[in-house]
């Protein structure tokens, strides 16, 4: 399973509250190499965020090259999913979203989290 940066995925999405695991859309986080070598994918959910909004929220503005429908936002709620747990590629962000979504993770996780050059 080869899974890049930016790329939005179905997933069996934990949900705490529900008790029914269903396939849901993330956007990948981790780099190929990661996802491979320790057999998870780090992620982010894709939602409408039709019941809440979170500050840190995301919206996705080119949905058609996220393969997405409906209007949503990356919701910076992160999780670890074994690639077992991963179902197809969908899209990929656009340049602009992938950039909202770097600046977004750099002031949640402080610019040190990039590797250095």
């Amino acid at each position: 399973m080869d899974f890049e940066r930016y790329d939005v995925l179905t997933a069996l999405f934990p949900f705490v509250d529900v008790p029914v695991r269903k396939p849901r859309p993330v956007v990948v986080l981790s780099t190929n190499p990661f996802n491979g070598t320790h057999g998870h994918v780090v992620t982010a959910m894709i939602t409408t965020g039709a019941d809440s909004h979170w500050p840190s929220d995301v919206r996705i503005v080119n949905l058609a090259a996220a393969g997405l429908r409906h209007g949503s936002v990356i919701r910076c709620k992160l999780f670890t999913l074994p690639n077992g747990q991963i179902g197809r590629r969908i899209g990929h962000l656009g340049e602009p979203d992938r950039t909202r979504l770097a600046l977004q993770m750099d002031a949640i996780l402080g610019a040190s989290h990039r590797a250095e050059p």
